[in-house]
């Protein structure tokens, strides 16, 4: 399920800097704050650096002690907040940060959400083993020490988290996608949408809201001219798109899905990750997931696709 060819999430610089929204450009009409916490290691500093990349205000590692006075006032914010509270913080625990968020959520004036960032131990360990920073809850014991401790203290605010972001397996753009598809301060009233193919040999995406499994169709690889192409080419989209099961598949989805984008919009999700896998994901589900992006374009949608595994090395599918 983790992939090792990807950039991780940590410590990447975030893109260009958009123009600064003003505060009633929040999609609730009242000032944002949100605050990011969550494992270390796992990509906080890198999503402040794209949240202020769109139009916040970012602040890094605030003593909360100092959290109700950055707040207090929220109508007179120049823009909206992201504050980073962490395990690094001065007088942090997991029972202060849900009283501070208990406390700012009993505002009627202030837009709070939590943003939770996690990741798996494997990735964890290699991100402080690569820039040979020391846990911050084990500064004298092995990183393993530090992760174990850190997770069962915060969960707590997981189970709190308005959204919950695992990075293993997401390259900066990913976050950056995922993060201006649910906080961008101009956002539109449609939500939107990213379209995921990938393999089963290497897992469901950490981010996935909906998952659709075509691994009953044809399979490509088994036809010598097409091993070494992908679901992108013409001749491999001809070959799965005239078996017999794909047409009522599709029109089984997409009929899922027509009823279900309003309700999801209602009850303000503005991001919705839909995953497509297949054995291998280089060709049933990258050209199942072309076609469903297609499909939900014509709806109108915002649509962004991606294809998680398809540039890996073709192995021989089951």
């Amino acid at each position: 399920m983790i992939t090792t060819d990807k950039p991780t999430v940590a410590g990447l610089p975030s893109g260009p800097v958009d123009p600064s929204p003003t505060p009633d450009e929040s999609v609730t009409g009242r000032p944002r704050v949100l605050l990011v916490t969550g494992l270390s290691g796992a990509g906080h500093t890198t999503a402040l650096k794209i949240l202020e990349d769109i139009g916040y205000e970012a602040v890094d590692n605030l003593p909360l002690s100092l959290l109700n006075g950055v707040t207090r006032g929220g109508n007179n914010f120049a823009r909206p907040i992201a504050i980073g509270v962490d395990s690094r913080t001065r007088d942090f625990t997991a029972d202060a940060l849900a009283d501070q968020l208990n406390r700012l959520q009993a505002d009627p004036g202030l837009d709070v959400r939590l943003i939770f960032l996690t990741c798996s131990d494997e990735i964890l360990r290699r991100r402080f083993t690569e820039t040979r920073r020391r846990h911050p809850l084990a500064l004298d014991r092995p990183v393993d020490d530090g992760i174990r401790k850190e997770r069962l203290l915060l969960a707590p605010l997981r189970e709190r988290a308005d959204l919950v972001i695992d990075t293993t397996d997401l390259a900066i753009n990913d976050l950056r996608r995922l993060l201006r598809g649910h906080f961008a301060l101009d956002q539109k009233p449609t939500a939107s949408i990213a379209v995921v193919s990938f393999s089963y040999r290497h897992g469901l995406p950490r981010e996935a809201d909906l998952v659709f499994d075509v691994r009953f169709l044809r399979n490509p690889h088994y036809v010598p001219s097409m091993r070494d192409l992908t679901g992108k080419d013409a001749a491999v989209g001809r070959f799965v798109e005239t078996d017999p099961a794909f047409q009522p598949f599709f029109e089984s989805i997409t009929g899922l899905l027509l009823p279900l984008m309003p309700c999801f919009e209602r009850e303000g999700k503005s991001y919705l990750t839909i995953a497509v896998g297949c054995t291998g994901g280089r060709h049933r589900s990258v050209f199942t997931a072309e076609r469903l992006a297609e499909w939900l374009r014509g709806q109108g949608l915002e649509v962004s696709v991606r294809h998680r595994d398809m540039a890996r090395v073709a192995v021989e599918e089951a």
